[in-house]
């Protein structure tokens, strides 16, 4: 299993904007039904300080390049472009 922990940096008050996007879109849901994942969900940190969390588990690297391939990761390109300055990624593999 992969997991993947993206942390985005969001422009100075947008991070609740760019959630909310994100969800307008249901892109959450759109990953979610990816082949091959497990786990897709966003977490806020208990104090306000700009990041939004991504939690990703993929069953291998297969469904996870299948995935990044996806049309609808073009839509959370664009997204960043608008909200994010810079995202930060964590990738551990587990059993």
């Amino acid at each position: 299993m992969i997991v993947i922990n993206v942390i985005y940096h969001c422009k100075e008050g947008k991070r609740d904007e760019f959630l909310k996007a994100l969800l307008a879109e249901g892109l959450d849901k759109k990953c979610q039904a990816d082949a091959g994942n497990i786990k897709y969900d966003y977490y806020l940190p208990a104090a306000e300080d700009g990041t939004l969390l991504l939690v990703e588990r993929w069953k291998d690297e297969e469904s996870l390049k299948a995935h990044i391939a996806a049309p609808h990761m073009a839509i959370i390109g664009e997204l960043k472009n608008l909200y994010v300055d810079h995202t930060e990624l964590q990738k551990m593999e587990s059993e």
